[in-house]
């Protein structure tokens, strides 16, 4: 699949620098591409790349752009500025992606599939895929081979569910939502109590898991089933591998999710929060909106204010920046002081 230089500026409504009729049928980094590929400039660390790469078509964000000092390339790349490169290259992905995998329609056998469920016309049960009672389906639904889905559950418009999904009975999924292989949602929540001679007694898990529309999770991640109520994830969210998300759990709106974050129960995390890689977040507590931790901090109290936090239990940023060089100081710290003590 190719296109041309102009193509890409009209379909991204971009300013056009060069040849346009320059063609491209591949994506690189902007450092290493070639004639045939298309590559991006977002940061100005990356505009020396521009003297010296060989891609056909360059997208560059436009504030990076300096008409009277602007970079020159050692050839006839053409250059299509836009408001957000980074941004204007994932949505040509998108059309590429769809173009590469085109959604999939029919019902493969073998499958089951209960009585009584409809399947829309532009849907796709992949082979050995089981379907419970009553279950309902969106338009354009996709389910991948080897997926089961509980009784009484309900999917949404357009939402793909990949190979060997688990959805267990009585779950929401909203529409345009992804769930990549492995996921597994409406687990049992951890839920025990000892009895007066110490077993671990099972504490019956009757609630379920509502998933808002456009949400992704990631392969392999488990999202437990509330005791009551509802474990919520809510619209937008991004969910990366990897993640526990315990029940009556609430994830906010457009928050992130990273590899091996898990949260403990009846937490409730806030919108447009990141949580990066291996946080962790105590169980009953709850973190305000547009908060960002860095990776591995540990979240043992609820968190008020916005901001960024690191560290375990996880402080203000800017804190712990200065803890973490006063930390490193402790060796020649105690040293001195038994010095000290010495004399």
């Amino acid at each position: 699949m190719q296109f041309s230089a102009q193509q890409i500026a009209a379909l991204l409504g971009g300013r056009l620098i060069g040849n346009p009729n320059a063609m491209v049928s591949d994506v690189a980094p902007v450092e290493n591409a070639q004639a045939h590929q298309l590559a991006f400039v977002t940061e100005s660390k990356y505009l020396p790349f521009l003297q010296t790469t060989q891609a056909g078509v360059i997208l560059v964000t436009a504030s990076l752009w300096d008409n009277d000092q602007s970079p020159t390339t050692n050839h006839q790349s053409s250059i299509i500025l836009v408001d957000n490169a980074r941004g204007a290259m994932g949505q040509l992905l998108q059309l590429v992606s769809k173009a590469m995998n085109p959604a999939k329609k029919g019902i493969e056998q073998p499958s089951f599939i209960s009585e009584g469920v409809t399947v829309p016309d532009d849907a796709y049960i992949g082979a050995f895929a089981y379907i419970g009672k009553n279950v309902q389906l969106g338009e354009g639904v996709q389910i991948y081979p080897n997926t089961c889905i509980g009784d009484n559950v309900t999917i949404g418009a357009h939402t793909i569910l990949y190979a060997g999904v688990k959805v267990y009975a009585h779950s929401v999924i909203g529409k345009d939502c992804i769930l990549h292989a492995g996921v597994v949602v409406g687990s049992d929540g951890f839920g025990f109590e000892p009895d007066e001679n110490g077993v671990n007694r099972k504490i019956p898990q009757i609630g379920n898991v509502i998933i808002e529309d456009d949400v992704e999770i990631g392969a392999n991640t488990a999202i437990d089933r509330a005791m009551m109520g509802s474990t919520v994830i809510r619209k937008n969210a991004k969910i990366d591998n990897l993640v526990q998300v315990a029940h009556n759990v609430e994830v906010g709106e457009s928050t992130f999710l990273c590899g091996q974050v898990g949260i403990a129960g009846s937490s409730k995390i806030g919108k447009h929060c990141i949580l990066t890689g291996q946080v962790g977040v105590a169980g009953h507590i709850e973190v305000a909106d547009n908060c960002i931790f860095g990776a591995q901090s540990g979240i043992a109290n609820s968190i008020r204010k916005p901001g960024m936090y690191i560290g375990s239990p996880a402080i203000d940023a800017a804190v712990g920046r200065r803890a973490m060089v006063a930390y490193k100081q402790l060796p020649d710290i105690i040293k001195r002081l038994n010095d000290l003590e010495k004399k």
